[in-house]
């Protein structure tokens, strides 16, 4: 069972609900926050300050974080939420 993941001043996610954490600097990635904003599926937890990274939740919302997408990823795997954590037996 995941956990929350602190994305900077005092804001979570739920882990299991994380799909990717990118950095908003390429255009494509911009094109997909725009087109959020247009459908009203954006969070923005970044406290007014830059968007440092952009979290791809699975319920299809854009989480807007002012931390660095390495930050983040070392937060999610302090949790004990690596990869490898995740794969079921079988695999």
């Amino acid at each position: 069972m995941a956990g929350l993941v602190n994305i900077g001043f005092g804001n979570m996610v739920n882990a299991s609900k994380l799909v990717a954490v990118v950095s908003p600097d390429a255009a494509p990635i911009k094109r997909l926050v725009q087109n959020a904003r247009e459908q009203h599926r954006v969070i923005d937890a970044s406290q007014g300050r830059k968007t440092k990274a952009v979290l791809i939740m699975d319920s299809d919302h854009i989480v807007l974080s002012a931390l660095q997408p390495d930050t983040i990823t070392r937060r999610f795997s302090l949790n004990g939420l690596t990869e490898t954590d995740n794969k079921s037996e079988g695999d």
